[in-house]
């Protein structure tokens, strides 16, 4: 096996998104609302997270806001979760700006990736 093979298969990456998955298909764990993106983050609690990918608009009244707090609530509780990166890619600009200011404030690595053709309608 190639380092790189073995890097995609132990690579953490989780999507909390209401209908798109990855154009690639790449190894991802995948969260369709708010309560399984919590779910999904307390499992892997005590693994890094290679990358987090959220959408705010998860269907309905659900929102991707209680993964957020749930990421707030440990870094003010000083353990913050062990993420490479988190990448914001929601088509509602404000409630990405939104996600950015709030993760930024607690120091999580945050970039906003609206538009981008890795993710797409499953």
């Amino acid at each position: 096996m190639t380092r790189a093979a073995w890097l995609a298969r132990h690579r953490l990456v989780i999507l909390v998104d209401d209908l798109r998955s990855f154009a690639d298909g790449r190894p991802t764990e995948v969260a369709r609302t708010s309560a399984e993106g919590v779910a999904l983050l307390t499992a892997h609690r005590d693994r890094r997270i290679d990358e987090l990918w959220l959408d705010h608009d998860l269907g309905g009244d659900d929102t991707i806001w209680p993964v957020v707090e749930v990421l707030e609530r440990a870094a003010f509780e000083e353990r913050p979760y062990d993420i490479g990166l988190i990448r914001v890619h929601s088509s509602n600009p404000a409630g990405a700006a939104r996600m950015r200011r709030s993760l930024d404030r607690w120091g999580y690595p945050v970039r906003i990736v609206t538009g981008t053709a890795e993710v797409g309608r499953s």
